[in-house]
């Protein structure tokens, strides 16, 4: 894994993200995008829900992998709700 300082700005990084056009890019993008694992809870459920914009987006546009597309954008947003509601907590694997 990089180290910080070699990642992108937030805004870049996420334009990068929001650019792409198949799967595996989104996956790569969102990688590098991942908070610390040491982020408060509001920085990781608003990574997901972006999370979840960006697969969503893919679907329309990689047809080959809509599906998992979808499936992606739905795991994402279960993240989200997971913190949103409590059903997780600090204690448990970084979300």
């Amino acid at each position: 894994m990089t180290d910080k300082s070699q990642r992108p700005t937030m805004p870049a990084a996420w334009q990068e993200a929001d650019n792409t056009r198949t799967l595996i890019e989104a996956h790569n993008a969102l990688v590098r995008l991942r908070p610390a694992r040491t982020a408060d809870r509001d920085a990781w459920m608003a990574y997901y829900l972006r999370s979840a914009a960006v697969y969503d987006r893919i679907a329309e546009v990689d047809r080959g992998h809509h599906h998992e597309a979808l499936y992606w954008a739905g795991r994402e947003r279960r993240k989200a709700n997971a913190i949103r509601t409590g059903a997780v907590t600090d204690s448990d694997e970084r979300f």
